[in-house]
């Protein structure tokens, strides 16, 4: 069960981080950039470089354009980002299946080559990625109920009870059956933007859209 937003005070805009080798046209972007726009809400959506921390300084950089207090919204590696900024800032922070050890995780894919199919750009993670992501890292999250964590119970890629842990005290939506890429974002929504003060129409639906499911 998800209890109710944690604030009230409504944010002054939207920030969207998407997944590693994600995009600005996946498809949960689209959701959140639809949904603002019903609402009149500002909301920016960038294509983040690969690099951790080249897209945490692009993401901190488009904040100012929102506002004195937007809400961040991040996904897996994106959701990552949003925890820095919003220990960093003080800001409120919906997370979808966050990645809360990014540096184990990349391990595994060092040497192997990524095609952004957004961007078409070519990569290969080298032991950068992960001194990156060990000096971002926050020691311990604070004020756990500035967040939202979207679960999915059938993530493939991250096990929800890390972040479950780590960000306990945090108002948690769990969805059984959900994966990764919880394709059943569009319907969590009204959550979403709730614990950014704002109300969406628990019956509005974004457009549908045929793109595969992003991190």
């Amino acid at each position: 069960m998800l209890s109710a937003p944690c604030r009230v005070t409504p944010a002054s805009g939207v920030l969207y981080l998407h997944g590693f080798n994600s995009g600005a046209c996946s498809p949960k972007a689209v959701w959140v950039r639809e949904a603002c726009a019903h609402l009149g809400l500002p909301c920016d959506t960038p294509q983040l470089p690969h690099r951790p921390a080249e897209a945490l300084a692009m993401a901190e950089s488009r904040l100012a354009e929102l506002g004195p207090e937007p809400l961040l919204v991040g996904s897996s590696m994106g959701g990552f980002l949003a925890t820095c900024l919003a220990e960093s800032h003080g800001l409120r922070a919906a997370l979808i299946n966050p990645a809360v050890a990014p540096a184990r995780l990349v391990s595994d894919w060092v040497d192997e080559v990524f095609v952004n199919d957004t961007t078409g750009e070519r990569f290969t993670v080298g032991p950068q990625h992960l001194a990156e992501l060990e000096a971002l890292t926050p020691a311990r999250v604070t004020a756990p109920t500035r967040y939202l964590l979207l679960l999915g119970c059938d993530d493939e890629v991250l096990d929800p009870a890390d972040a479950f842990a780590l960000y306990r005290g945090a108002c948690t939506l769990l969805h059984p059956g959900a994966d990764h890429g919880f394709a059943v974002l569009a319907r969590h929504l009204p959550a979403l933007l709730a614990h950014g003060g704002h109300a969406l129409p628990p019956a509005w639906q974004p457009r549908p859209h045929k793109e595969p499911d992003d991190p």
